[in-house]
């Protein structure tokens, strides 16, 4: 099985290893029917004395017939004929190849540093697709236009997202773009020097410089797989980037309770925004200790500061009120990992 597998790549990367001279001249019959080398010449920038060898690689792929006539003609084959062999063979290749793959385990790396535009996307993709209830993003317009239809099955989803476009001069009006299909709030950001990233859930997260997405290969991104790590980005995020943008849309409609939140900061604009009565469950750590705890109870009261750099919750517990922070919290008794908000009570976890 593997000499088989070994020959069907082997097979297909022949068959679609093509050069440019190869490419030119492949197309040019195609596109009318029946040429000869010289009309091929006269057609291209293949250079007259290659123009043999050229034609006579595609024949050897079976991409073209050659007619040894004099001139010689090169006629076109249906693509149907010269590639659909391959259909079956790559569909089984793909297969193969899937059956024999072992996913990455992304949790045991904290941190990785990649240099493929490619696999920057990917990651920015998978950050997408991965968020379950809080998604930071900070895009270019193009990125923008590429990911339009997951943010939006992201939003149909119920994930909060707060999007940031840079630079601002390039995004979207508006007027003409439909920024809360895509996101819950989006805000634009001047300058180039803004970075690309994703942060999904506080957790999973992705940091690159718009360099590396141009093919510049002297930069690269970073990935964060582990949330304290990815809370460097997050909070970068938020008091350096999002503090500095301009609103561009803000959704009116409101979410559902419970809520989950990953950032406290977003936690408490939204218990201040909304108001009323609310109940907080949450995950974290003891500041003083690091010992893992869970506190429930009535939100008694929130400290927020306009810069966004101070948020906090104070619960009312059974045992009396507990002030809670974000991760890496200081001041705080608790460190708040995850943090769900109701209206009625306390949320289940």
């Amino acid at each position: 099985m593997a000499d088989d597998l070994r020959a069907t790549l082997e097979g297909v990367g022949e068959r679609f290893n093509l050069g440019e001279y190869e490419i030119d001249a492949y197309l040019a019959v195609l596109e009318h029917g029946e040429l000869t080398a010289s009309e091929i010449a006269d057609r291209t920038d293949i250079p007259q004395p290659r123009v043999y060898d050229t034609v006579r690689s595609l024949s050897d792929r079976s991409l073209v017939e050659l007619r040894e006539s004099r001139p010689m003609q090169v006629v076109a084959v249906d693509p149907e004929d010269s590639f659909g062999d391959l259909q079956t063979s790559f569909t089984e290749m793909v297969d193969e190849l899937a059956a024999r793959y072992t996913a990455p385990a992304r949790d045991t790396e904290a941190v990785s540093l990649v240099k493929s535009r490619s696999t920057i996307i990917r990651h920015i993709t998978e950050a997408i697709e991965s968020a379950e209830f809080e998604l930071v993003l900070s895009l270019t317009p193009e990125l923008l236009e590429r990911f339009t239809d997951e943010l939006s099955e992201q939003i149909d989803n119920g994930v909060s997202i707060e999007l940031l476009v840079t630079p601002a001069s390039q995004a979207p009006d508006p007027e003409r773009f439909d920024y809360q299909s895509v996101a819950t709030t989006a805000r634009a950001r001047e300058g180039i020097t803004t970075p690309v990233l994703a942060v999904a859930d506080g957790e999973y997260s992705i940091y690159a410089t718009q360099d590396a997405l141009r093919d510049d290969r002297d930069r690269y991104g970073v990935i964060f797989s582990r949330s304290a790590l990815g809370f460097l980005v997050a909070g970068f995020f938020g008091t350096v980037l999002w503090t500095t943008a301009e609103t561009l849309s803000t959704t009116t409609e409101e979410r559902p309770f419970p809520r989950r939140y990953a950032s406290i900061r977003r936690a408490v604009k939204d218990i201040r925004e909304l108001g009323g009565e609310f109940y907080a469950t949450v995950e974290g750590r003891e500041t003083d200790t690091g010992e893992p705890v869970v506190i429930e109870g009535r939100v008694a009261d929130v400290e927020f500061r306009e810069d966004e750099q101070v948020a906090s919750l104070i619960v009312e517990t059974d045992s009396g009120q507990v002030t809670v922070g974000g991760l890496v919290a200081a001041y705080e008794a608790v460190e708040g990992q995850a943090i769900h908000i109701g209206r009625v009570s306390p949320p289940d976890v």
